[in-house]
């Protein structure tokens, strides 16, 4: 099933986001550059994108009690989804980092953060105004924080990373030409299209 999750979450996701209370939004703050706004509109989407695959999530402003201590942000993690279960500590299935910065050392600090976190699915979303930046900010995430990694641990690292970078160049194909999404292949360090 874990190889199954990043295809399930990006196909939810952009179904959540055919829906205009989460669309008009989120649309709305990457054209005018407003990434607060941005942040915000997204955090609801994922929050409900996790819903529809029957995941509990919390994050700010969606609190859950599904953990002995009720937060909003688990780990100062922005979305921690968790499978359904009984149990009173459970791991998290999902975790997101949803970095408005735009400073490329802001965002891997997000993506270093995730890769400190066990977890199936990793997905760091960030924000760039033109297509054409999306590829340098994937090579400095390769070359800085995967590199980092070192081979040992980067091909033992547990789950899915997911790499979505929302341009605003390209809203006008809102949800799908969007979003470019990568995926991190442990094997190689390098973040492929998926």
């Amino acid at each position: 099933m874990s190889s199954d999750l990043p295809t399930a979450f990006r196909q939810a996701l952009l179904e959540t986001l055919r829906d205009e209370r989460h669309a008009g939004p989120l649309r709305t703050a990457a054209i005018a550059g407003v990434l607060g706004s941005w942040t915000t509109a997204l955090t609801s989407a994922s929050i409900e994108t996790c819903g529809q695959l029957g995941w509990r999530a919390s994050a700010k402003g969606h609190q859950t009690d599904l953990l002995p201590v009720s937060r909003g942000e688990y780990l100062a993690l922005d979305v921690m989804a968790f499978a359904p279960g009984e149990n009173r500590w459970l791991f998290p299935l999902a975790i997101m980092e949803l970095e408005n910065q735009r400073r490329e050392d802001y965002i891997a600090y997000s993506l270093w953060k995730l890769l400190s976190v066990r977890a199936d699915l990793r997905v760091l979303f960030c924000y760039r105004q033109e297509a054409s930046e999306a590829g340098p900010l994937r090579k400095h995430l390769q070359d800085e924080v995967i590199a980092a990694l070192g081979v040992g641990h980067r091909v033992t690292l547990h789950g899915n990373t997911l790499l979505v970078i929302g341009r605003r160049g390209e809203a006008e194909t809102f949800p799908h030409g969007f979003f470019a999404w990568w995926q991190l292949n442990a094997n190689t360090g390098h973040f492929e299209q998926f």
